[in-house]
């Protein structure tokens, strides 16, 4: 399953992720940043390579009131949910392995529950 666009497809992202068992892979960015735009055609890549997570492109600035409360600084940033708690929320840049290896291992793994809940919002939109 490929990438998921915050802009075209709210409702297939809250649809896979009324499924708790669902990883959710969003990465936030800015149109206007060019490693972003780089970036975008791996994570499709690794959307492809990983059906059973759910991964999200989001432009933090058209979608400013949903991410607004993460304060992304640098650009790609790269947040992992589970059902229970965020994984991972920081920069990475344009290397699909880094992320690929953080899947692999939050893939079927618990995690305590807490933290910011970027899945809870994206259920609502």
């Amino acid at each position: 399953m490929s990438t998921l666009d915050l802009n075209t497809d709210a409702g297939a992202i809250a649809g896979r992720l009324a499924d708790p068992d669902t990883l959710l892979v969003a990465c936030l960015c800015a149109e206007w940043c060019g490693t972003c735009r780089e970036y975008r055609t791996m994570f499709d890549v690794l959307a492809d390579a990983h059906p059973a997570a759910c991964f999200v492109w989001i432009d933090i600035e058209t979608h400013s009131e949903l991410v607004d409360e993460f304060d992304v600084e640098n650009f790609p940033t790269i947040l992992i949910e589970d059902g229970a708690s965020t994984r991972f929320f920081g920069t990475v840049l344009p290397q699909p392995r880094i992320v690929e290896r953080m899947i692999e291992e939050f893939s079927g793994t618990a995690a305590s529950p807490g933290a910011l809940k970027l899945r809870s919002a994206l259920a609502r939109v």
